[in-house]
């Protein structure tokens, strides 16, 4: 294809939007995301539409709402036959080179029972080409180099754990991992990501890298783990304490127990408070330093293609799969409905349209919208079935006139095996531990299956979601508004993909496939 472009994907693991643009942007240091947006466009109210990490990313890769894609947990299994990105930039002579990882559980229907693959739920998504294995479960390739260097290994369960330099004390925990920042997890997916297309200067790629950080466990190598003191920040946004936020509703009854402030740090289960500000604001601080470290290496990717003469011929698209609460509403992890979860950072630079070069956009995005904007940037259509809409022409300066005035998440909280707390703490089965949001710029409805009743929320004079509205008769049209516009929402976008085809006589209309041969 003639002037076909460089596609570079970045995805980093619960990166909250407000570190790129919001509140925590004016306490942590990201100098080289700063830049970078100068040569691009950011998406301001981006959320993703699923969470945790295997829906979130079902999601994005497929362009598909969780309702009909339907892998909905981590360990769900994504049906083999849905239509993905990679699959689909196959057909413009792509080969998606895959640095990290999808997060995809395999279709058992596709696999004997014996094969390894059923064995994790961290599987590779159909049609991506794995160059670098590079997971949160497993990490094999990291591990044998650092063995390579020297280190003595620890066991890969106590891999994040802090390390007292001192052998006289117990591991403090803003102490650091055992390996040094220029061998670390997101250091080493750098290099190997700059080695590998150190030889395609010549050609047209595509590469996806996906990065563990910041996800927890909070810990985070010299000198990140230090870099920013936990007095300097601003403290979370919740109530006085626990116990009102948990009053709110019964789902954050559940909420509150897992995960715990001291399930994100290893070592130190059962020592930490969640209404201790000192425990909240340290490992803060150890987030915000894994952000910077991401940033430091995000850097040298940008100065590789710059220095390769590859960046004005690249697409490169820097995103994230969920948010984190981070002490917000005493909560912490992504298994929640509020804003922090959700709402993600989305950076786009185009270079055929240096116009837009440096501008903010304001318009509700989802991250099914990423997979048509990078088929569209490629010359291709959407499949039928997707749920996103390209980007494209925003990225060109002409945004469309009717483009949507709200956005769509989802979030089901059930495991098929073990009940999780919040299945317990609201007494919902496997079928209907789940909800749906639907959030405009104003008014936010977080609509929860089994008849529990729901939460509503007036952004625009209760920003940080404190009060819930459900039950005022004063908000009780608002609620109608919301619920019905949210069941329409559903209907319309029910998985359509042979539903504008008809069988007849002269043959399958409206069918553009070869069919089976």
């Amino acid at each position: 294809m003639p002037g076909k472009k460089n596609i570079l994907v970045i995805i980093v693991d619960q990166l909250r939007a407000d570190c790129v643009t919001g509140a925590l942007a004016a306490h942590v240091n990201l100098p080289n995301i700063a830049a970078f947006r100068q040569d691009a466009v950011t998406f301001k109210n981006h959320f993703s539409v699923a969470t945790p990490c295997g829906p979130s990313r079902a999601c994005l890769f497929t362009g598909r709402y969780s309702m009909n894609n339907r892998s909905i947990r981590n360990g769900t299994p994504l049906a083999h036959n849905t239509p993905n990105i990679a699959r689909e930039l196959r057909k413009s002579g792509y080969d998606p080179l895959l640095f990290g990882y999808t997060d995809t559980s395999p279709d058992p229907n596709y696999f004997h029972a014996n094969d390894p693959v059923l064995k994790t739920e961290e599987s590779v998504m159909p049609d991506f080409r794995e160059v670098l294995e590079m997971r949160y479960m497993e990490s094999y390739p990291w591990r044998a180099d650092l063995k390579a260097k020297g280190y003595d290994l620890p066991d890969f369960k106590d891999f994040y754990n802090p390390v007292a330099k001192d052998p006289n004390r117990k591991a403090r925990l803003d102490d650091p991992p055992f390996y040094r920042a220029k061998d670390s997890d997101t250091a080493f997916l750098t290099d190997e990501l700059l080695k590998h297309l150190s030889v395609r200067t010549d050609q047209t790629w595509c590469a996806f890298a996906t990065y563990i950080r910041p996800h927890p466990p909070f810990v985070a190598p010299e000198p990140y783990n230090k870099m920013y003191r936990p007095d300097d920040l601003p403290l979370p946004n919740r109530l006085a304490s626990m116990a009102q936020e948990r009053a709110k509703h019964v789902f954050l009854d559940g909420a509150a127990q897992a995960p715990t402030l001291d399930q994100t740090v290893r070592g130190f289960v059962g020592k930490l408070d969640s209404e201790n500000d000192t425990h909240v604001q340290t490992l803060r601080a150890l987030y915000l330093g894994l952000a910077t470290e991401l940033d430091t290496h995000f850097g040298r990717i940008i100065a590789f293609l710059k220095e390769t003469g590859q960046y004005d011929n690249t697409v490169v698209v820097f995103t994230a799969d969920h948010g984190e609460m981070l002490g917000d509403h005493h909560l912490w992890g992504k298994e929640t409905p509020f804003d922090p979860s959700f709402k993600i950072p989305l950076i786009i630079h185009d270079p055929q349209n240096p116009a837009q070069f440096g501008m903010s956009v304001d318009l509700l995005t989802e991250s099914v919208d990423i997979m048509p904007t990078i088929l569209d940037l490629a010359g291709q259509t959407m499949p039928r079935g997707g749920d996103g809409v390209s980007l494209l022409p925003v990225l060109m300066g002409k945004p469309p006139e009717n483009w949507r005035d709200y956005v769509h998440l989802e979030l089901d909280f059930s495991q098929p095996d073990i009940p999780t707390q919040k299945q317990l703490a609201t007494g919902t089965g496997v079928r209907d531990s789940n909800l749906a949001i639907l959030r405009e710029n104003r008014f936010k409805l977080v609509h929860f299956n089994a008849g529990l009743p729901p939460m509503l929320f007036d952004l625009q004079n209760d920003p940080f979601e404190m009060h819930n509205l459900a039950a005022d008769p004063a908000h009780a049209n608002t609620l109608l508004r919301l619920t019905q516009k949210l069941l329409s929402h559903k209907m319309r976008h029910a998985d359509h993909s042979l539903t504008h085809i008809r069988i007849r006589g002269d043959g399958a209309w409206g069918f553009e496939g070869q069919g089976r041969c």
